[in-house]
Parts: structure tokens; C-alpha cells; sequence
């Protein structure tokens, strides 16, 4: 019996010997870890302080390449462990755009490491589904992912699964808003769900801070991109309504056309919201090939110094900008005529365009329309214009924008309106595309094309993750 239970008992305290010690083992592995990960933050947070001194310096102030071997102190000055430091400076044009750093931290005793990896650049508009530098009305068939801002004010009767801010505390919503009479709001209202993640006042998002430097992207645009000089004449009408379409291509090439006469359309457009008519030159009627050219691999800036029309599959990262810095009074306008769509999904393809003016969906577009890219209306607004009947298919489909909206005036994507007031038969109509979908690029938010507009000079961690 003796043998039996003393044999019992050792095999009982073996089990639990080997319990205790495995236990012992996993804690001082977490341990380890925990403080691995603290050690390789820190590693983090020091070349963030390093580079707020040394904005350009990728090499811990040294002439050697990385990885950088710096010890870790407590604060008793004890060494703590080793932090291992890689830096990679990201260049689009000749210019750094953003700095990769990836941080490993190791204790003395080595009982567990972590590694971290951080993108610090300036935060840009890419962060945001919808910037309006105005006031905005998100109607009911809106589905909303993403931070939606307002420097005005915001009525919210869409679907907004993210924070939806406005600069003003309180403001007046008028017919233009679906209020009659004209009635005072906070700076979000609406009968939108998600009511929780409205926030007001907010501060403002400076679209001065985000203009773009026309004059700087031109000439990086000669001398590293793509340029095109101006083709159009005057300053309004049918003349200066002229200028390029750009077709993207998957294997890394443009078509480009130049617009030889467009179709005038008769109109109200975004900018008449009191019905005042107008003759609208956003359809291409006839064009000739101007040639296709190759993207340049170390710089994906086109620079059009007139109207751009653009389409097609974008085969990596580009910015398009459309801005005329010789000829005053002139402001060029983008079209976008067709779906916009990525060659490559897995976040090597992207597309911003800048605007000095509008940023207009033409009226012969797909009646279900698919847009990718980040869409800047530098001067004026992003939307479709309200066409009198008869110009096109008035009445259109799902818009579905995968990106960013960013629109110094009003957007206007869907429009009701008087049909008695255009000739359009009795009763209220409805024009534009009746149904909107709009979610921001989570990758384009961390990784976006070269020269899209900051929302702030501070650099800071726009992706923050630990590695495996």
C-alpha cells in the first residue's frame, strides 16, 4: 500500500511540479514580452523626438546604414535591454513622403522580445471619407464609412458608421437644407442612426494649409513626371472648355486624348441653386490621340495645366492635378466620365486628384458608377450637375465612392427639384444618382499617392502595429 500511494503521490507531484514550472516559464515569457514591447515603443518615440530636431536624418545622426543597437536605460540608469532600430525613408519625385521605423526591444535577460512597426508623415486628407469647407446635407440613402467633416454645418439623415464633426456649434438650416421654415440647428442634426458619434464644435480643417502648390508640382512634374501644357483658349466658353483625356491603363501607361469640342448641355448645375441656367461644357463631344505614355516609375505626378478628363485602371500610385499657373482667370476643372477602378487591389495602386476648380461627373456617366481615388475640389465643388430633362440620363443609379471627398464648396451628388420648373412635368423630381455609398481607403489613409494635401504640418504616427 505504501508503494501504491507513495507511487501515487510522486507521480501527483511530478504533474504538478511540471504545472508550477511550466506556469513559471509562460509568465516570465509574458513578462518578457511586455517589457520587450515597452523597450521597443520606446525605441519608437526616440526617433520621433529625433526627427522633430533632424527632420531628413535617416541614420541616427551617423554615417552608417541601419539597424541602429541603442541600450535602453530605467530610469534608475541601469541598462534595461537593447532597442534595435531600422529606418526607411519613403521618396516619390526626389522628395521623402514618409518614414518607415521598425523597433525591436529585447530585455537584459533576453526572456522575450517585441517588434513594432510605425509610418510617421504628415497626416493628410486621405484620413477622411468627406471634408466640405461648407455646409452639408447627407440624405437618407447615404451609407457613410469614415470620418465625415464639416467646417459648416451638417444635416445627417444618412448612415454614418464613423465620426461625423463639425466646426460650428450651432447653425442656420434653411429650404437649401430641408428646413422650411428656416430654423436654428446644432452643429449635427438629423435623423441619421449612430447619433453617438456626431461631435461639435470641432476645430476647423484649413483648407488654406491644405492648398496645393501648383507651382512647385509643375515644375516637379517637367522635370520628374508628366507634364501637359495648356490647350484650351480664353478664359470661359465653348474654347476654354478644352483639354486632355487621360485613360489609365493596367500596364502602367496613359492614353491621352486631346479634347477637340465638347457638347454644350443645358444645365442648373451645383453652383445655381435658384434654377439660373447655364451652359455646361463637361461632356467630350470629339477628340484626337495625343499618344500614350509611360509612367514614370520613381514619380507618379501628372501635372495637366488645363481641363483633365480621367478614367481607367490605375496601375499604381498617381496624382493628377488640374491647375493653370500662367494664365489668370483661368481655372481648369476635372471630369470624370467613367468608373475609376485599381489595377492592383492590394494597396500598390491609388489615385489622388487636385482640382483648382470643380471636380464634375459628366452627364453621359454610367448610370451605376464606381470611383476610387481621393477627389480634391480645391476651389470649388465635387458633384454632378442638375441637367435640365432631355440632357442625358437625368435619373441615375448607385454611386459608389471608395476614397476621399474633399470639396471647398457644397457637394452635390443628388438633386430634387420642381420638375414644373425645367419642363419636366408635374411634381417634386429627383435627379442624380438615387443611391450614394461612400467609405474611405484605410490603405490610402496611411499610404497615399505623392503630394496629397496634408490636414496638418505635424508629423505623426499615421500607422502604428506590432509584428509578429
Amino acid at each position: 500500500m505504501a508503494i501504491v500511494f507513495g507511487s501515487i503521490f510522486v507521480g501527483v507531484l511530478a504533474a504538478l511540479s511540471g504545472f508550477v514550472l511550466a506556469q513559471n516559464r509562460f509568465e516570465a515569457s509574458l513578462t518578457g514580452k511586455s517589457e520587450g514591447l515597452a523597450i521597443a515603443e520606446a525605441g519608437l518615440e526616440y526617433y520621433r523626438w529625433h526627427l522633430a530636431h533632424f527632420p531628413t536624418d535617416l541614420k541616427n545622426g551617423t554615417a552608417a546604414s541601419g539597424p541602429y543597437s541603442i541600450t535602453y536605460k530605467d530610469p534608475e540608469g541601469s541598462t534595461a535591454g537593447n532597442i534595435s532600430l531600422t529606418i526607411t525613408g519613403n521618396m516619390s519625385c526626389g522628395q521623402l513622403t514618409s518614414i518607415d521605423l521598425t523597433s525591436k526591444g529585447t530585455p537584459t535577460d533576453n526572456s522575450g522580445s517585441a517588434t513594432l512597426f510605425a509610418r510617421y508623415a504628415e497626416p493628410t486628407v486621405a484620413q477622411y471619407s468627406y471634408i466640405v469647407n461648407d455646409s452639408v446635407w447627407a440624405g437618407s440613402d447615404r451609407i457613410i464609412s469614415g470620418p465625415y467633416h464639416s467646417n459648416g454645418g451638417v444635416r445627417m439623415d444618412g448612415t454614418a458608421n464613423a465620426p461625423v464633426t463639425s466646426s460650428l456649434s450651432s447653425w442656420t438650416c434653411t429650404s437649401d437644407f430641408g428646413c422650411s421654415p428656416d430654423q436654428s440647428e446644432p452643429g449635427v442634426f438629423g435623423a441619421g442612426p449612430n447619433s453617438n458619434l456626431w461631435s461639435y464644435p470641432s476645430p476647423q480643417v484649413d483648407f488654406a494649409a491644405i492648398a496645393a502648390n501648383f507651382s512647385n508640382l509643375k515644375a516637379i512634374a517637367q522635370s520628374s513626371g508628366l507634364y501637359f501644357a495648356r490647350y484650351s483658349t480664353g478664359t470661359s466658353g465653348r474654347n476654354a472648355s478644352l483639354g486632355y483625356h487621360l485613360v489609365f491603363n493596367s500596364n502602367g501607361t496613359i492614353t491621352v486624348y486631346k479634347v477637340t469640342k465638347t457638347k454644350g448641355n443645358s444645365s442648373v448645375g451645383i453652383h445655381n441653386p435658384n434654377g439660373n441656367g447655364q451652359t455646361d461644357y463637361t461632356q467630350i463631344q470629339s477628340e484626337s490621340l495625343y499618344g500614350t505614355y509611360t509612367i514614370p516609375s520613381g514619380c507618379g505626378l501628372v501635372f495637366v495645366e488645363d481641363n483633365a478628363w480621367i478614367e481607367g485602371a490605375i496601375p499604381s500610385k498617381i496624382t493628377v492635378v488640374a491647375a493653370d499657373v500662367v494664365d489668370t482667370g483661368f481655372t481648369p476643372n476635372i471630369m470624370l466620365p467613367g468608373a475609376i477602378t485599381y489595377s492592383n487591389a492590394s494597396g500598390v495602386s491609388g489615385l489622388t486628384a487636385i482640382s483648382a476648380n470643380d471636380i464634375l461627373i459628366t452627364p453621359d456617366a454610367p448610370d451605376d458608377l464606381t470611383l476610387n481615388g481621393i477627389f480634391v475640389a480645391q476651389g470649388g465643388a465635387f458633384g454632378i450637375n442638375l441637367y435640365t430633362c432631355g440632357v442625358g440620363n437625368n435619373v441615375k443609379g448607385t454611386l459608389t465612392i471608395h476614397g476621399s471627398t474633399i470639396s471647398n464648396l457644397r457637394t452635390g451628388t443628388q438633386w430634387s427639384y420642381p420638375g414644373n420648373s425645367y419642363g419636366c412635368g408635374n411634381g417634386t423630381k429627383t435627379a442624380g444618382y438615387t443611391t450614394r455609398i461612400d467609405s474611405f481607403d484605410r490603405k490610402l489613409a496611411t499610404d497615399p499617392p505623392p503630394f496629397t494635401p496634408a490636414v496638418s504640418t505635424q508629423y505623426e504616427f499615421v500607422d502604428w502595429r506590432q509584428k509578429q
